[in-house]
């Protein structure tokens, strides 16, 4: 895996700090991501040896501020790292704790230690002394997360808690990917609470913006095996590839990976500017990166015949996070709602600047 999706070498002196960043990343994964690992990662397992590598290269707190242990990056910079945990369909929480220690610190707070999550869906009431009661569904990796991040209306006011992993008690559950997507339900229990600075839809956004560069990430390694598959692969004589319905497939696949790859740029540098263009843009973004993981997927699965939904091959580790991943934090008919809201609401005088601003 690491020989095809090695980053292209830069001429000396010409890295940025993010360069070195992505290509630390992508030795890290494509060293330790091997066949053999991925079976033991697989149905929600973890494994500690490569946790222990991400954070050595001090990933999960990215995006967090350099006060709390951040790298100091742009954030559309850190962001990036998350198209390459989706070249290498990285089954562990990096997106995740990445997203809490971004919000956490936006609202003053210091990330707990290890890996964390987000809850895109909870329930909260806070009591007088404080404490949470509440409870939160298809939260990612849920089970694994030292604490829990969620962001909620309660008695007219939003807040952002930390709910730590010994007060909850989780139902496990799974998305498509096997990956785990938990209920975590919590009961007067003592959380770090702070008031949030942003909105609901804000941290809906945020969300929605990582699984995009993830998933423009994924469709960049689905195009490159299905295109050396099609190189490899010999039918009457000669490689498929060189038939014409297999070239136009392979233009069409490579052409949703390049669309998916501007989009999930766009959204990673909305949620740099965290303004009121955050949602449009991420809305457009994560419609894109949805349509073509879907259509980049089907044609993958084409192109390699039976033999690429077979548990052995390796291409379903990427096609089912792409259809995980297009699933979370909205779909594309959702964010189609919400960006035509937008684009509404900005009237006949305004339509154009606000296309234009997105």
């Amino acid at each position: 895996m690491s020989e095809i999706y090695s980053p292209e070498p830069q001429p000396p002196g010409a890295e940025s700090a993010g360069d070195m960043l992505r290509a630390a990343t992508a030795r890290v994964l494509g060293d330790l991501l091997t066949d053999a690992a991925r079976e033991t990662l697989a149905d929600g397992a973890t494994t500690q040896e490569l946790w222990s590598k991400l954070e050595e290269l001090g990933l999960p707190s990215a995006l967090a501020p350099e006060k709390f242990g951040g790298f100091g990056v742009p954030v559309a910079e850190a962001l990036s790292l998350l198209a390459v945990a989706g070249e290498y369909a990285l089954p562990l929480p990096l997106a995740d704790t990445m997203l809490a220690g971004f919000l956490l610190g936006k609202a003053g707070m210091e990330a707990p230690s290890g890996p964390l999550t987000v809850a895109p869906r909870a329930e909260l009431t806070i009591d007088a002394g404080g404490r949470a009661t509440g409870w939160a569904w298809d939260v990612p990796w849920g089970r694994h997360a030292r604490s829990v991040v969620i962001v909620a209306e309660t008695a007219g006011r939003r807040v952002i808690v930390a709910v730590p992993q010994s007060a909850a008690k989780v139902e496990t559950g799974a998305n498509v990917a096997g990956d785990p997507r938990d209920t975590i339900r919590f009961e007067a229990a003592v959380v770090a609470i702070a008031p949030a600075p942003f909105s609901l839809l804000d941290v809906r956004a945020a969300g929605a913006a990582t699984r995009a560069l993830m998933l423009a990430g994924a469709l960049r390694a689905v195009t490159a095996m299905t295109t050396q598959y099609a190189e490899e692969r010999k039918q009457f004589g000669r490689a498929i590839g060189k038939f014409q319905a297999i070239q136009q497939s392979l233009a069409v696949l490579a052409g949703q990976s390049a669309s998916a790859t501007a989009a999930a740029d766009m959204a990673a540098d909305a949620v740099a500017a965290w303004g009121q263009v955050l949602a449009p843009a991420v809305a457009a973004a994560k419609i894109r990166c949805g349509e073509a993981a879907g259509t980049g997927a089907a044609i993958a699965h084409q192109v390699h015949g039976a033999i690429g939904f077979t548990r052995e091959h390796r291409l379903h580790h990427y096609t089912r996070r792409l259809w995980a991943w297009r699933d979370e934090y909205g779909r594309e008919a959702e964010w189609a709602r919400r960006l035509g809201s937008h684009l509404v609401a900005a009237g006949p005088a305004g339509l154009w600047p606000a296309i234009t601003a997105i």
